[in-house]
């Protein structure tokens, strides 16, 4: 047992107990304090030691094994697992852009991965170039590369893929491949993809709030149309389509104005962050009540919009990231549609 080893608690501080077990224990593996294969405390043991409640430590150890750091054996206790760090997948991940809910579905995707992976992660901003110089440098060099295919044309119009991207992805040997978040055809051979349908996900979640939505007098998309993370245009045409099939007054906007002519009645779809802001604030200074007044729906789940009340359609992060770490962890190579979901608050 590591019996020189030392959980730091620091009574003082506003990180959780539990999480400082966990980053205690993560520390000294590193430090070399304690080595793989080693046993380490009980529950009781350490729960006694440290003066902390048994759920504390109960919950620190659960952390643990979900993240594979620690294993238990019936009958003998918790030891650090025997996976041998240097032979952990070597995984490439490239990242259109560092919005939250992009780095949500990182942060799934490494906590899922665990210690079976080291994961390496790149950013490319939409930029074309950026992208085929980051894979030109790291062909050969990973296990797997898993990309998020979104691009912005001459025109900073949104673009899935160009004949040169083309060219650098179908460089990368299939079975190593893993296409994120968005569809890209014309590539060769089978690999794995977890991707939106930007056209359907939008209609059907909209679709879900029929209800709702029809109590108010016009639906207006704020679209930006050109952006240096620009969004597919799919989700204009699925939004169009949505209103049409139901005979809604519609409109698409580029952005929230500043004094933007707000009626009674009216209900937006934002999809930037910063057009959300700008909207909300003009409702409070008109005095309007939202959700009665005005109401919202916002594009993509983040967890402000969940303490704000803001109604959203979104794709699920968490299962896009934990699917893509189970599909390399299971060498599987198969093509899936991520969930895409409707969540009413009180913005609607």
């Amino acid at each position: 047992m590591a019996e020189t080893f030392e959980i730091h608690i620091n009574e003082n501080s506003r990180v959780p107990k539990y999480k400082q077990i966990v980053d205690s224990i993560l520390n000294g593996i590193d430090a070399g304090e304690i080595k793989i294969g080693e046993k380490i405390p009980s529950i009781n043991e350490l729960s006694e030691s440290c003066f902390l409640s048994r759920d504390t430590v109960e919950k620190a150890y659960k952390e643990l094994r979900k993240r594979q750091i620690i294993e238990s054996v019936k009958g003998k206790g918790y030891y650090i697992s025997r996976i041998n760090k240097n032979d952990s997948i070597n995984i490439f991940f490239l990242i259109n852009k560092p919005s939250t809910y992009k780095m949500m579905i990182y942060d799934y995707f490494v906590n899922a991965i665990g210690s079976k992976g080291n994961v390496e992660m790149y950013i490319y901003h939409c930029d074309e170039t950026l992208f085929i110089n980051a894979l030109k440098k790291n062909l050969g060099g990973f296990d797997y590369y898993v990309i998020m295919p979104h691009f912005r044309d001459g025109q900073s119009k949104h673009t899935s893929s160009t004949s040169e991207v083309i060219e650098i992805i179908e460089k990368i040997p299939k079975n190593k491949l893993l296409m994120l978040d968005n569809t890209k055809p014309n590539i060769s051979g089978e690999y794995g993809s977890i991707f939106q349908d930007f056209e359907h996900d939008i209609y059907n979640a909209l679709k879900e709030g029929l209800d709702k939505i029809k109590n108010y007098g016009k639906i207006i998309l704020v679209y930006p149309d050109k952006d240096i993370h620009p969004y597919p245009f799919r989700i204009v045409r699925g939004f169009e389509n949505f209103c049409r099939d139901f005979k809604l007054d519609y409109e698409i906007l580029d952005e929230i104005y500043p004094d933007m002519e707000l009626q009674d009645r009216d209900i937006f779809i934002t999809i930037r962050e910063r057009d959300l802001v700008n909207l909300v604030k003009q409702i409070r200074q008109k005095k309007l009540k939202l959700g009665e007044d005005i109401g919202i729906i916002s594009y993509n789940e983040t967890p402000l919009k969940e303490l704000l009340g803001i109604t959203v359609i979104t794709t699920d992060f968490k299962a896009m990231g934990e699917s893509a770490a189970y599909m390399i962890l299971k060498n599987k190579k198969e093509s899936v549609n991520n969930v895409f979901k409707f969540i009413q608050r009180d913005s609607l």
